[in-house]
């Protein structure tokens, strides 16, 4: 016999979490089918955990960083297990709101067990037949491995196992120079480690080149060996030690081997044909209204085609609550989606950056300012930060800021591009004195700095002297 529910979701991560609690406290009967960890990536192996192993690692750099105000401390003695004893217990302190009993509180029927569509209205979990009115599957994304030759007879992790170990890497070698492994290389240097990156392409290649070249100086300047635009023929492992032999003939030896070489959408074993589900390699395919091509089943955060961040899962739960819970053609639009990676400094992007503003051709005009003109920065001795501000004709396509609280500031352009405001609306906000968000006010008004200060302006201001 089978169980019917309004509504059924696949995947207790971020997306599927807020679709669960939203529509329960709607008022719609909801199964949630879960068979690993409540919370997903994002709580046990992602944002949550990586973000805390950062923070420790910021507090092991802070005595390195008090040099430059004339204070000098003893270089700390770091207790790596600690250290996972922290990531831990920030992992447990939010737990409870992800947690099981939360959401059965809330009315959902939790099943811990994996779902599989078994027709186009009915799936099973755990020996239990689900009918529902309608289907979400948010089951997220799996680390992805490259076909190097030796890698998969060779003990290595991934963010889903990084944070369980206890004992520091003599040399951790990563695999990839994305967000994950420019983070995982920079915190485990911070805490003691030797690290060596090695990408095919330049590292952080989703993001304005120019504001990289500010983050690749501050991992090297911690110790980070990077080796960019090189191949790995092989992965070889013996005696502790794991190689790679590169393009040429090198070979990178280290203890410990990281892949971080990006993420694939989890959709094997759902039973997406019988269900009447499309999907590609790059995940499951879906409208703007993130249907899939069975228009009673919707796909959000990473098993469907598109961005993956955690934050684009919560924003297409509320896209899918209308749709579901209000009958409202609600729509998804990532044209003002942010992103930031959590190295010090941070890389933050919304929009266009310069490049891709320029191969799209238009009326293109960047914005530049600096830290080192803000006073907050200087007192601080951050000012190695920067900002472009991306116009195609005259209006907000992009903003990319690097630097401390980079992550914080591009919230300004996300709301500016959203709610499609113009530069001039930025110019006449008051900011707080010393901030950071100076920085964006100052960028804005830079726009209008050579047409204020001009020869026709001072004109007019000497002809209006005339009248007293």
């Amino acid at each position: 016999m089978s169980e019917t529910f309004d509504l059924c979701v696949l995947g207790a991560g971020s997306g599927g979490l807020s679709v669960a609690a939203g529509a329960a406290q709607l008022g719609l009967s909801v199964a949630l089918l879960e068979p690993g960890e409540m919370g997903g990536d994002c709580l046990n192996s992602g944002c949550v955990p990586s973000k805390a192993l950062l923070a420790a690692a910021k507090a092991a750099h802070s005595g390195a960083a008090a040099a430059k105000f004339g204070i000098n401390y003893a270089a700390p003695t770091i207790d790596f297990g600690a250290v996972k004893d922290h990531v831990r217990g920030v992992i447990d302190t939010i737990a409870p709101v992800d947690s099981q009993e939360r959401f059965e509180g809330l009315g959902c029927t939790v099943i811990r067990a994996a779902g599989r569509f078994v027709s186009r209205d009915t799936a099973e979990a755990g020996g239990r037949q689900i009918k529902a009115r309608r289907f979400v599957i948010a089951t997220g994304s799996r680390a992805s491995v490259p076909p190097v030759p030796g890698l998969a007879d060779t003990p290595y992790f991934t963010n889903e196992t990084i944070f369980g170990l206890r004992e520091a890497p003599a040399h951790l070698l990563i695999i990839g120079g994305g967000a994950i492994g420019c983070e995982m290389a920079q915190a485990h240097r911070r805490l003691g480690c030797a690290v060596t990156i090695v990408d095919l392409g330049p590292i952080l290649p989703r993001d304005d080149a120019d504001l990289v070249e500010v983050v690749r100086a501050a991992l090297t300047s911690d110790g980070v060996t990077l080796i960019e635009r090189t191949g790995i023929e092989r992965v070889e492992h013996a005696g502790g030690a794991v190689r790679l032999v590169l393009d040429g003939g090198r070979v990178v030896e280290g203890s410990h081997l990281l892949v971080a070489a990006g993420r694939s959408p989890t959709v094997d074993g759902l039973g997406l044909a019988e269900a009447g589900v499309d999907f590609t390699r790059k995940g499951i395919k879906v409208d703007a209204r993130r249907r899939t091509t069975n228009k009673r089943i919707f796909a959000i955060g990473d098993c469907r085609e598109g961005p993956q961040f955690t934050h684009a899962a919560g924003y297409e739960a509320g896209i899918v609550i209308q749709n579901i819970c209000f009958r409202l053609p609600a729509k998804a639009n990532f044209a003002a989606l942010p992103w930031v990676t959590f190295t010090d400094p941070e890389l933050a992007q919304v929009g266009l950056t310069e490049a891709a503003a320029r191969k799209a051709g238009g009326d293109v005009r960047v914005l530049h300012w600096s830290y080192a003109e803000n006073d907050r920065a200087q007192a601080e001795k951050r000012t190695e930060g920067r900002l472009k501000i991306i116009l195609v004709g005259g209006k907000v396509a992009g903003a990319s800021i690097v630097g401390i609280g980079a992550g914080d500031l591009i919230q300004t352009w996300s709301i500016m591009m959203a709610a499609k405001l113009s530069l001039r609306s930025l110019t006449g906000i008051i900011s707080p004195y010393p901030t950071y968000a100076e920085v964006n006010k100052r960028v804005a008004s830079s726009a209008y700095t050579a047409s204020l200060f001009s020869d026709r302006t001072r004109k007019v201001v000497r002809f209006l002297k005339r009248f007293g």
